[in-house]
């Protein structure tokens, strides 16, 4: 039978075969869900099909099929690739090409996801010494089929080559510089059980080191060597069968090479492992929850344990003279790192648990922890219990910790990671892992407050200044800012226990400063920060800022300017700490305008609406003259203008509007202009036009067909029946080509309003798939404001495409005029309020409807 022929049958037979096998491998998996089992089984079955179509293929003698990678270690995923290298004897000649061609053919035609390289011995060295990928994969080299005496050529020119020193260095950075493409956390809401910090990798990196220093193929072996114990060893076995569990499972229900836990699939995963909801109401649980809780709490172990063993793996190929300069009764410094006195010390001391955090944070000089100190805190939370939490030394020594000058953020990191912080507040423990449902949290419950924190503390960093000028700023001049940091720690303490966590979390604040004995002014400022860490967000985003009376009450709340102050610092921190996606230009200005006017009512200056117009006329004009502008150019525009554009729009807004319509008052045309945003962000877009019905809804059509996201609008209609409507959009390509953008808004709008063409259908963008998973109820709430005068519409939503024209187009249909809208986005979540008027809402029936069909029109 000649070549093509032998590779024809092979391919019919092996795919048949592998198939078939797979399958049984799988149901053998849902019977008995050992996860071990089925990665030694499937890479049996890829072994002997490999095997088969090796020889099918006809190579020469002297070549090998070696396994790298993961399937080199012996095992396999349900869809992971199949690393191979075909390892050559000597170059290949036209012959040996052409087989070698037929066999990856071949490979792929039977449905294996291969990853392949073809080389000689030499090559492979010198691949290996320019990437530490190659070298890593090799390291885990195992023969297949083929020449032995090959295979064994490179395995020992492979080790002659190898510099254990280089190669540890070369992977722990490869490490970090995974941990901070995952923020250094493993606690996203959406882990990859393969590369997230805590996870696969992190235990594949302890045997890759351990292996190239000659050290240990295994934890068990790591044992023997006594660079871990016997029950750490066990903890590493138990935690990466977990993982692998999970990440089989993943692949098995997604059919593909899957490793993130996305929330898509999390209550899949949490029903095959047997894991169910609980509880009812506010208290109850997902399935997906528990699941989760679990995941983090195996990746906490790991994470410890991977310090630990990278430690002492690196005293042992980095030996130092190992000085021990006492810097305490319970700690030396060994190099640049804190070490106990001897093993038991925090078991006889245990206040030393604070004492070392305290000296990490008050030493300069300290980097980090030895490996022995490490394991010792590991292993001592549990000596903190309420005798420990009651004693005064101790609660001294916490309060230490929060006022340290450096390292905070570092030291409370630590004190999470190692169970300590959670043992001390039992509040804080409830909320370990905890995942957040809400849409724009990216991060469980104790991960957003470790950022908040950190986000504080960085407003105090000269290397950080440039990002938050204002912030930094501000806290630069606080008394006490330490106290903004045990505000953050409590703000979000009371998530998940069910009623207003603002609420339960400040009498939690309240007991912690009573118990450590912070002044009542100041327990009153901490308690003050938790209960309203929402309301300056709130008042920026829904409310209207021009409006005194909105001045005058959130004035009223924050008292003073040290409440304001702070209240302003925790609620950036705050927004900033959730999710990249939630913050933007445009929030930051809204803050930032409703901490100065408040700031100018608590001095004493009343926020008149006469002073403010003066005082944005006066700047306008300014501005204006700058431009060479003729004195009384502005008089025909602004005699057809209200107070109240001129209370909602800066004055840098009216003079570019003025300047674009000094002489277009009277225009028979839209005038429609376009700018990049003065706020940094986004475009701002300014129309002019004769006022008609569905205006804001031709508008919303044209930019939603744009797929633009408005991020604010400022309605506005002059005494002679101008429309003079301003928008802020935004679209992640503005800032390559805005030029074009902008002369491409200015012709389109201007064209479709002169077009007065019927409203497009309405179509219902896809929710995204986070919303998908986790849906929310669309509510619509329907109120006079205070004055009587107008009404307040107040919507929530699951965002996607589409919407803020769905919702224009049936105020449309009612012919409601709107005056402003306030749109806020928060992640994957809307809440937008817009004040409208009309006939039609005189009528309660009528008010009714609209509300009935504006969920309809919310809907998916």
């Amino acid at each position: 039978m000649g070549q093509a022929a032998l590779l024809d049958t092979a391919r019919t037979t092996l795919r048949q075969r592998l198939k078939a096998e797979r399958q049984l491998v799988f149901q053998a998996f849902q019977e008995d869900g050992k996860p071990e089992k089925l990665l030694r089984s499937l890479r049996q079955v890829v072994d002997g099909v490999l095997l088969d179509a090796w020889q099918a293929a006809g190579l020469p003698e002297h070549t090998a099929l070696v396994g790298v990678g993961g399937y080199g270690r012996g095992e396999l995923f349900p869809y992971s690739d199949v690393d191979l290298l075909i390892l050559l004897g000597q170059p290949a000649d036209a012959i040996t090409q052409a087989r070698l061609e037929g066999l990856v053919q071949l490979l792929w035609d039977l449905g294996l996801e291969i990853g392949h390289s073809i080389r000689t011995v030499d090559e492979c060295l010198s691949e290996s010494a320019a990437d530490i990928t190659v070298q890593t994969s090799l390291l885990e080299a195992r023969l297949v089929t083929g020449s032995a005496p090959l295979f064994e050529e490179l395995q020992r020119r492979y080790r002659d080559a190898l510099d254990p020193q280089a190669f540890f260095q070369a992977k722990t950075a490869e490490m970090r510089l995974r941990h901070a493409k995952h923020e250094y956390t493993a606690f996203a809401l959406e882990p990859n059980v393969k590369e997230s910090p805590g996870a696969l990798r992190d235990l594949q990196v302890i045997l890759w080191v351990a292996k190239a220093a000659g050290l240990a193929d295994t934890f068990g072996q790591l044992a023997t060597r006594g660079l871990i114990t016997r029950m750490e060893a066990r903890q590493l076995l138990e935690k990466e069968s977990a993982f692998k569990d999970i990440r089989i499972r993943l692949h098995l229900h997604t059919k593909r090479r899957e490793d993130r836990l996305v929330f898509d699939v999390q209550t899949a995963i949490a029903g095959t492992l047997g894991l169910t909801a609980s509880g009812e109401g506010p208290d109850a649980r997902r399935a997906s929850e528990f699941l989760m809780q679990r995941y983090y709490w195996a990746a906490k172990t790991v994470t410890q344990l991977n310090t630990i063993l990278l430690q002492n793996i690196e005293a042992q190929l980095f030996p130092q003279p190992s000085v021990a300069i006492p810097i305490s009764a319970h700690f030396t410094q060994v190099g640049s790192l804190i070490d106990v006195v001897a093993d038991d010390t925090f078991e006889k001391h245990p206040s030393a648990i604070l004492e070392l955090f305290v000296a990490m944070t008050e030493r300069r000089e300290l980097k980090g922890m030895t490996a022995r100190a490490t394991r010792a805190l590991w292993h001592a939370r549990t000596f903190i219990d309420e005798a420990f939490r009651a004693d005064p030394g101790n609660k001294a020594l916490f309060l230490r910790v929060l006022q340290a000058p450096r390292g905070l953020v570092h030291a409370l990191r630590r004190m999470n990671e190692f169970g300590i912080l959670g043992r001390y507040l039992p509040a804080f423990r409830k909320i370990v892992g905890q995942m957040q449902h809400d849409l724009f949290h990216v991060y469980t419950v104790d991960q957003h407050i470790m950022m908040v924190v950190r986000n504080l503390r960085r407003f105090t960093m000269p290397e950080h200044a440039h990002e938050y000028p204002f912030c930094s700023q501000l806290i630069a001049d606080f008394h006490d800012r330490w106290l903004l940091y045990v505000a953050a720690l409590f703000h979000d303490i009371a998530k998940g226990r069910g009623g207003d966590h603002s609420k339960l979390g400040m009498i939690d604040a309240r007991g912690f400063c009573r118990e450590h004995g912070i002044s009542e002014e100041d327990t009153e400022l901490v308690v003050f920060l938790v209960e309203q860490h929402l309301t300056m967000s709130t008042v920026a985003q829904k409310q209207d800022l021009s409006d005194p009376d909105v001045i005058q009450a959130f004035a009223a709340v924050v008292k003073d300017e040290r409440h304001l102050t702070a209240l302003y610092l925790l609620t950036v921190a705050d927004i900033r700490g959730t999710s990249p996606k939630v913050w933007n230009a445009w929030k930051a200005k809204l803050l930032e305008d409703l901490y100065k006017v408040t700031l100018r009512v608590l001095g004493g200056e009343p926020h008149s609406a006469d002073r403010e117009l003066r005082t944005r006329q006066k700047e306008a004009l300014a501005t204006l003259r700058l431009f060479g502008l003729d004195a009384n150019a502005h008089e025909a525009l602004w005699k057809q203008l209200d107070v109240a554009y001129f209370l909602r729009h800066d004055a840098s807004d009216i003079a570019w509007q003025t300047r674009a319509l000094v002489d277009k008052v009277d225009a028979d045309k839209p005038v429609v202009r376009a700018r990049l945003a003065p706020i940094g962000e986004g475009l701002q877009v300014a129309v002019y036009v004769k006022d008609q019905p569905d205006l804001f809804a031709r508008i919303c059509s044209y930019f939603d067909r744009k797929n633009f996201s408005i991020l604010d609008a400022k309605i506005h209609t002059t005494r002679h029946g101008y429309a003079l409507d301003s928008f802020l959009v935004a679209d992640e390509n503005f800032a390559g080509s805005y030029r074009d953008i902008i002369s491409l808004i200015e012709h389109e709008l201007c064209s479709q309003l002169l077009s007065q063409e019927p409203l497009p259908a309405l179509v219902r963008g896809r929710l995204s798939r986070v919303a998908r998973t986790f849906p929310i109820t669309p509510t619509v709430e329907l109120r006079p404001d205070e004055r009587g005068q107008f009404h307040v519409l107040s919507i929530a939503a699951n965002d996607r495409m589409g919407l803020l024209y769905a919702i224009a187009s049936v105020l449309a249909r009612y012919r409601l005029n709107l005056h402003t809208a306030k749109i806020m986005t928060l992640g994957e979540r809307v809440e937008d309020v817009f004040l409208i008027d009309g006939p039609a809402l005189n009528n309660p029936r009528t008010q009714v409807q609209l509300e009935t069909d504006l969920l309809d029109a919310l809907k998916v």
